[in-house]
């Protein structure tokens, strides 16, 4: 096999996704571009830890392990880091699949020696069999997935997005591992956020990096039905406007809103246009999305305000993880 040793990391937390976890690790052993290993990083859940470790006893491929930190998505991604033997170490969600080529693009970006991070086009599965009529593609973010905004193609960005990402390993010798206190932790809160703070802190480190979207490398990526409700679109969205107070607080807003910037101004209310136009010619959704990107919007700036309150008086604050322990091989 030419090109970098790609070893891949799945966190995972609970039972109820077995199947969507063994479907995931089947994505990846089925890649065109092997990978070196799939490690299954287990949060705090020793029955899950348990049965995962039977189910793939015999699979030499594939390492079962608990998550060495604090309960949460960080901890676990740096637990994998930290165990992984590949030169490039790719991040896919517990509830997602990879398509055949996934790994094969993400190789051949990794030629240019100043590429440190790459990242692929994340398309949702729909629990109804189709998106909800008044859920905005702008906001498909809210659900883990690629969002309008994002350019086509093979494009430089300022982050990733971590459920279809990779990362150079040298890329965690210079800027450490992922935050802690930042993003998921299980069902609680949906934060995030943690991986866009990493790539700021990465390309300070190492100014010279270059970070990637391929929109080559496609996962699809399962969307509950508990996800498809005006209800979690919104405290989503809120969560989010906590998330990048906490980022804009420690690496300056200029930097930590740099993205959303552009996106605001530009691509959202081009989205709400859209929305009128279909409604003014009597398409399905028109109006609800238009109206869903508003409250979005103002949501998320609620929750940036309450964020950058909180971070001032020191109630919310969040710590660079530490990859540690030796890998294996």
């Amino acid at each position: 096999m030419s090109g970098p040793g790609v070893s891949v990391v799945i966190c995972v937390y609970t039972e109820d996704r077995w199947e969507d976890i063994l479907a995931a690790v089947a994505s990846v052993r089925t890649q065109s571009y092997p990978a070196l290993e799939t490690l299954l990083v287990v949060d705090h859940n020793p029955a899950l830890l348990d049965r995962l470790g039977k189910e793939y006893k015999e699979a030499e491929e594939v390492r079962v392990c608990a998550n060495a930190g604090p309960r949460g998505l960080s901890a676990g991604r740096n637990t994998g880091i930290a165990a992984a033997r590949g030169e490039v170490i790719a991040f896919l969600d517990d509830d997602a699949v990879a398509e055949r080529d996934w790994l094969r693009h993400f190789a051949a970006d990794y030629a240019d020696p100043r590429v440190m991070a790459v990242g692929g086009r994340t398309v949702p599965i729909w629990a109804s069999g189709r998106r909800p009529d008044w859920f905005p593609e702008e906001f498909d973010w809210v659900v883990g997935c690629t969002y309008r905004g994002i350019p086509a193609g093979l494009v430089r960005v300022r982050n990733v997005l971590g459920g279809n990402s990779s990362f150079r390993r040298s890329a965690f010798d210079a800027a450490g591992g992922f935050a802690t206190g930042i993003g998921r932790d299980g069902d609680r809160r949906p934060l995030g956020c943690e991986e866009t703070e990493l790539c700021i802190r990465l390309s300070r480190a190492r100014p010279d990096a270059v970070l990637l979207i391929d929109d080559r490398a496609v996962i699809h990526h399962r969307v509950p039905e508990a996800r498809e409700h005006f209800g979690y679109f919104r405290t989503r969205a809120y969560a989010e406007g906590l998330s990048k107070a906490l980022v804009a607080r420690s690496v300056g807003a200029d930097k930590g809103l740099e993205s959303e910037r552009r996106y605001a101004t530009r691509v959202l209310p081009a989205g709400v246009v859209r929305g009128l136009r279909d409604a003014a010619l009597a398409r399905p959704g028109g109006a609800g999305r238009a109206g869903a990107i508003v409250a979005g919007v103002l949501t998320a700036a609620g929750g940036y305000a309450v964020g950058t309150l909180r971070s001032r008086r020191g109630g919310a604050t969040f710590a660079v993880g530490e990859i540690e322990g030796e890998r294996d091989g």
